[in-house]
């Protein structure tokens, strides 16, 4: 069974990190990078995410431009996966596709439609937290 964390922000900065497994995860699976996705799968109903990115287990970052899941060896000059550290340097990184899969670890999305995280979860949730302290 799918289990991982989705990472959404939005235009106003702010970041929440979701568990997702089960049922809400198969509906991130078979999907590739810039679909877009129903917030309802991580508990924000109301927003459209877009998956922007992502990882697997071993940390490799998923490509935009590899298609398939399947990990690939790819010889970069910079981008997603290496930043070159001089003018002309070139390393051979091993990256994944751009599909979602069982070995997917992090997926990351960005809000695009529907207000933002905070409007949809409430402003207060550190002081819900502290309530249940007492």
């Amino acid at each position: 069974m799918a289990e991982f964390k989705v990472v959404v922000s939005d235009e106003t900065g702010h970041t929440q990190q979701f568990e997702v497994d089960g049922q809400d995860a198969n509906r991130f699976l078979g999907r590739e990078l810039g679909d877009e996705v129903d917030g309802a799968a991580v508990g924000l109903d109301g927003l459209t995410l877009e998956l922007t990115g992502g990882s697997d287990e071993a940390g490799r970052p998923m490509r935009e431009d590899v298609a398939g899941s399947n990990l690939k060896e790819l010889l970069l000059e910079g981008g997603v996966g290496y930043k070159p550290s001089r003018d002309g340097e070139r390393k051979r990184v091993t990256v994944r596709g751009s599909q979602v899969s069982d070995e997917t670890a992090q997926v990351n999305a960005a809000v695009v439609d529907g207000g933002t995280i905070e409007d949809v979860l409430g402003g207060d949730e550190d002081a819900a937290d502290d309530e249940d302290d007492e």
